[in-house]
């Protein structure tokens, strides 16, 4: 026995300085990489010229034309391009995601959502483009900011840092509660947006994000989203307009305006329109992030009905444009994934003269592992057997700028050193991503006041609109009569019982009771049925079957028979629904609401102004028989397209 204890000790104790040695290497490895990468930082100093104040960004006493906001952009570009190595100008393709320290600080070492320490990522592979998913509040989010600007600045040339964000304005997002964060205004999704079908309220919101990300230093948004819902199971429904290319080509054109004005400029966030060539007609609604959902299929030979809405982006003068991870089966000669694919961006390039940043969507390149094990899937759909180094050139080929979520420095650097790339193809990337900088006036001023942001972010007119936003979206699908009455508007006071609802809110409107016997109306929130699925990133798709279990059925059909019942569905996809439609007394969409908002519809202090932006299914038999991309074609729809009562 004392044998045993004694090899336990020898083992834990070796497992104990094993780890020490780990931990101190890994401390040090990254305390010299920062050390090296720090010790080629230089302050810049302000020159005064004509009256007039400029950064001295690559500190050579005297005003270049790239650093002097008088001159034409074009010569900007040009004069920065001519002095950037071939390190800075590769450092320009990536757009990896980064992250933030506590209470603003810059983080020195990999951490989660962020690969990289900032210090070896900005000074020594030069990345300019950041993606941020988790954010802390605005004013740690401006200091940060301001914090590695400064860092940028005192780089050799002082090109400054663009970051971008997924929206950060919805209640129920793609993202998720967690990672939106912020104390941003609270809006419905866009397919609330779409719901409600007015283009002001979609500029509107666009103004009010475009100056909360604004005032943080985020100056590129991932969206909008010009894919159009016409598969009822796809898993990003709620981040479109609907599944018709009109009222989607319209909303689309008000939220491009709302984000960067008649023209980029100081005051803009650039739009990164996404997913070209529309990502919506996924074969049996699965998404292509993951590897079962790569096709997109066309039975309904109708892929042109989806460029309608990115026609309507490019008029409008996106400054961005995102390609899906999809394969367009049979629509090109090689079934390739879109970023890979260059008939697709000759498509978007050629035809539609697009010469704006054309960027892939995340990880295309590579996905996430750990201890070699893959734990986030490389969506490379098409092409899995290249090389990264191969999978580069293809896509630069194709006509791409920049790789969403990778860093592949080292693969670009050797295509380029081989001659697989040609430097007047990099040069050409390059000046489209500088191009978008200058535009933005971040080589003019990069930096954002932190007082301010914390008084832009969530200011109570913005929380306002957004609330309004919210109640108007909704749409009444059913009221039916109660004692000869349409139930809703209900009336203050009542016996309320409630499911899914704040009970402290829902008690300034009516006696909270315990049962559905004990109550003159029930009033219950639900949700389109999604397929929990293994997975990192599936857990943020709400995908698979729209039914719900038999169980559920039976249980909120059992309620609706007790008391007259108010079923308030937040639909982020098209729920199949028709026993609780039947048995209901009322039924309200909604798209992103906050119980408040639900509450001040259900009892007439807010009416809503919303109409369907795709059909409601009658059977998860109809959804099956739909063309992927056709719109409003399921046979008999229990609601169909448009569909929106009042009171």
């Amino acid at each position: 026995m004392r044998k045993f204890w004694k090899w336990i000790k020898y083992v834990g104790g070796g497992i104990v300085l094993l780890s020490l040695a780990v931990y101190f290497s890994f401390q040090g490895y990254y305390w010299v990489l920062n050390k090296k990468a720090r010790s080629k930082l230089n302050e810049k100093e302000i020159l005064s010229i004509d009256g007039l104040k400029f950064r001295d960004l690559n500190g050579n006493g005297a005003l270049d034309a790239y650093e002097d906001r008088r001159e034409p952009v074009e010569e900007r570009v040009k004069d920065l391009l001519d002095q950037m190595s071939l390190e800075e100008k590769v450092g320009m393709f990536w757009h990896p995601p980064i992250g933030t320290g506590r209470k603003g600080r810059v983080l020195r070492r990999p951490a989660m959502l962020s690969p990289a320490s900032s210090y070896d990522i900005i000074i020594n592979q030069k990345v300019r483009h950041f993606n941020l998913y988790q954010v802390p509040n605005p004013k740690f989010l401006a200091r940060w900011n301001n914090r590695i600007q400064k860092i940028a600045e005192k780089d050799r040339l002082g090109i400054p840092i663009t970051l971008s964000s997924d929206p950060r304005n919805g209640i129920s997002n793609f993202l998720g509660e967690n990672l939106l964060g912020g104390g941003y205004s609270k809006w419905p999704e866009p397919i609330g947006m779409a719901a409600l079908g007015d283009p002001e309220t979609t500029f509107q919101y666009a103004q009010i994000a475009r100056d909360e990300m604004r005032a943080v230093g985020l100056r590129v948004a991932l969206n909008p989203m010009a894919d159009l819902a016409t598969e009822p199971r796809w898993a990003r429904i709620n981040g479109t307009f609907g599944e018709d290319a009109q009222l989607s080509a319209s909303m689309i054109t008000a939220y491009i305006n709302g984000f960067q004005g008649d023209t980029l400029g100081p005051n803009s966030v650039a739009c990164m329109t996404k997913h070209w060539p529309g990502g919506g007609p996924q074969q049996d609604g699965e998404d292509p992030h993951f590897s079962y959902g790569k096709n997109q299929v066309y039975p309904g030979d109708n892929f042109n009905y989806h460029l309608i809405p990115f026609e309507s982006a490019i008029q409008a003068g996106t400054a961005m444009m995102m390609p899906y991870y999809g394969i367009p089966m049979g629509q090109t000669k090689q079934n390739v994934g879109m970023s890979f694919n260059k008939e697709i961006i000759h498509l978007l390039r050629e035809d539609f003269g697009y010469d704006g940043v054309v960027c892939t969507d995340w990880g295309v390149l590579q996905g996430v592992s750990f201890a070699g094990i893959e734990i986030v899937e490389t969506k490379d759909w098409g092409v899995e057997q290249l090389s990264i180094e191969d999978k580069i050139v293809m896509a630069i080929d194709a006509g791409v700028d920049q790789f969403g979520g990778n860093s592949n420095f080292k693969q670009l650097m050797s295509a380029i050193k081989q001659g697989k790339l040609s430097m007047a193809r990099i040069d050409q990337s390059v000046s489209r991503l500088l191009k978008v900088k200058f535009e933005l006036g971040l080589f003019d001023n990069p930096y954002v006041d932190e007082k301010q942001a914390k008084e832009i972010v969530g200011h109570p007119n913005h929380v306002a609109a957004g609330g309004q936003a919210q109640r108007s979206s909704m749409v009444l699908l059913k009221n039916e009569p109660l004692n000869g009455t349409p139930l809703l508007p209900l009336t203050k006071g009542i016996k309320l019982y409630t499911e899914n609802i704040d009970t402290q809110l829902a008690a300034n409107f009516g006696l909270i009771v315990g049962s559905p016997e004990e109550a003159e109306v029930a009033l219950i929130r639900i949700e389109t049925p999604w397929e929990q699925r293994e997975g990192l990133v599936e857990q943020f798709f709400h995908q698979g079957s729209l039914s719900f279990q038999p169980e559920e059925v039976e249980r909120l059909v059992s309620i609706a028979q007790k008391v007259p019942t108010v079923f308030i569905i937040y639909l982020d996809r098209a729920a199949v629904m028709p026993q609780i439609n039947q048995v209901a007394s009322a039924v309200v969409a909604e798209f992103g609401a906050l119980d408040d908002a639900v509450l001040d519809i259900a009892f007439g202090k807010a009416h809503p102004k919303g109409h369907l932006p795709f059909e409601i299914p009658s059977s998860i038999k109809a959804v099956e028989s739909q063309y992927e991309d056709v719109p409003y074609d399921s046979e008999y729809p229990l609601y169909p397209f448009g569909h929106g009562l009042s009171y």
